[in-house]
Formats: C-alpha cells, structure tokens, sequence
C-alpha cells in the first residue's frame, strides 16, 4: 500500500516543477520586450506607461473571474490600508525599474544599461537572506556569480567603461536595486494575493505613475500608426500579462534568490531574439556568454533545493 505521506512532498516537488517552467516561459516572455522598445513609436516612459495601462483591463478581467471562482484558498483579496500600501510599493518597484533603466539610456549605451539592469541578483540574494531568511549556499552563489559573468560576455563586446558614462551606469544598477525591490515585493505578496491580484494592482500604479513622468518629459505619447498600436499592444498582453504574470506566479514557489538568478535568462533569449527578428550579430563569443548562463542557472538551481 503506498505511503500516503509521500504525496504532499511529491505534491510539492511537481509543484515547483510547474513554477520553474513557469518563471524560465515567463522570462523568454519579457525578452520580447526590448524588441517592442525598439520597434515603439512613442517615448521610453510613454512606452512603459502604455506596457502597463493596456495590460490592466485584461489583468483587471482575470482578477474579477477568479475572485467569482474563489473556493477558500490561501489567496485573498486585499482588505486593508495596509494591504493596498503593499500593492502598491511593488508597481512603484517597477515604475522605477522602467523610469530608470530608460533614463539610463540617455547617459550609457544600451549595452552598459541593459547589462547593469540585469545584476538584480546581487540586490536579491542578500536581500532575501537578511530580510527572509532564505537560505543561501556556496553552490548557489557560484551558480549565481557564473550567471552574471556569463551575462558580462554575452554583452562584453558592447560594454565600454567610460568616465563620460559613470552617471548612466549609476542609472543601470540603480534600475537593478529597483527591479530586485520588485522581486522581493512580489515574493513575499505571493504568500497572500493571488497573481491576477499583484499584477492588477500593481500594474495599475505603474501606470499612474508613469503617465505625468511621460507627460512632463515632452515624449511622444500616441502611436502615429496602427502597427504602432500593435506593438505597445504586443508588449502589454504578451511579455506584460503574459511573460510578468507568469514570473509573478513562480514566485510564490521558488525561493527569490534564485528566481533572480534565472530572470538571466533574459538577456540570453534576448540577444537570440535580436538576432533572428531584427539582424543585429550574434558572434561566437555571445553564444559562449548564454551558454555560461545557462549552466550558472542550473548550478545556481542545485544550490537552492
């Protein structure tokens, strides 16, 4: 007869299973997003304002039909001051990351921005072990650290430091500081609100916040086309709703640190995507660089369990 109490850790283990699929489809979903940025007829904030504003309907539609579904489970819907104050700090994480990291752009290549955005982990780890406890090993900081070299070659033949660019790489790992904020915040959201509640939510203050930064800024704030609309479009329900929801999902799963460390992932898949959809090069040394990546995020998963 087999042992009934096996089945809550096989449960579990098929449990996290999900979530991790769940976190690397998520970050192949937000490595579209530099392609949309690119191809956007409207200004950077503008664009992250738009990334936001068109997701919440659709964001809005899912929280609402599951509220209806509800059936007593852990997830419940904010109640409080507090509750909404806490929601609230994770869309102001990410209006920051967004806000920030476009800046950057202005002051530093896009390289020395992208790259820097992506040393979130560092923020993270630390982050989550004196604040959560979370348990960090020496396996998962060498995953860790092979991760973010393999990131430093991928984009080392773009990556230039220059004292001219000191204050836009400043702006990059700031970015990096605010979009672990945002991690943190989610991951610990999770353990009470349901997705589809976190991302409304927060993707709705985003969006507050970023319209006025847009505005005052002078950006362009309409598409002048129909594939401009398409574009904005494709980024809020594909790599926002889509690719943001299911990272938002895992974390609830996954330690932090080691979400972080995956969300590497991107700028790979990015690099891959540039490539194929917009014929930017993609050198030897790039695929050396995502391939180191992928091995840090493995390591990185065996020093997590």
């Amino acid at each position: 007869m087999p042992d009934a109490s096996a089945f809550p850790i096989d449960h579990a283990h098929r449990t996290q299973r999900i979530a991790l699929i769940a976190l690397l489809v998520g970050a192949l979903g937000i490595a579209f997003a530099p392609i949309f940025v690119r191809l956007s007829e409207v200004g950077p904030v503008a664009t992250g304002f738009w990334r936001t504003a068109l997701a919440t309907p659709v964001l809005a539609l899912w929280m609402a039909g599951e509220s209806r579904q509800r059936s007593g489970r852990a997830s419940r819907r904010p109640s409080s001051f507090a509750d909404y104050g806490r929601l609230s700090l994770a869309g102001l994480f990410f209006a920051g990351d967004l806000a920030i990291w476009h800046t950057s752009i202005r002051y530093t290549s896009v390289a020395n921005s992208t790259l820097l955005a992506n040393f979130a982990p560092l923020f993270v780890a630390p982050a989550a072990w004196f604040l959560f406890k979370e348990r960090i090993t020496g396996r998962f900081v060498l995953g860790m650290l092979l991760a973010l070299a393999g990131a430093i070659v991928l984009m080392g033949q773009s990556f230039q430091l220059s004292a001219d660019h000191l204050f836009g790489d400043a702006l990059g790992l700031l970015t990096a500081a605010f979009y672990a904020g945002y991690i943190l915040s989610v991951g610990r959201l999770r353990a009470e609100f349901s997705t589809a509640t976190i991302m409304t939510w927060s993707g709705a203050i985003t969006a507050v916040l970023l319209l006025p930064l847009g505005l005052a800024d002078g950006e362009a704030m309409l598409p002048a086309s129909g594939t401009g609309w398409a574009v904005l479009a494709g980024l809020a329900l594909f790599s926002h709703a889509g690719g943001q929801s299911l990272i938002a999902y895992a974390l609830a799963h996954l330690p932090t640190s080691f979400s972080s460390v995956s969300l590497l992932l991107q700028p790979a898949a990015a690099a891959i995507l540039a490539w194929v959809l917009l014929s930017e090069p993609l050198g030897p040394l790039q695929a050396v660089g995502a391939a180191v990546i992928l091995v840090g995020i493995l390591l990185a998963r065996r020093g997590s369990r």
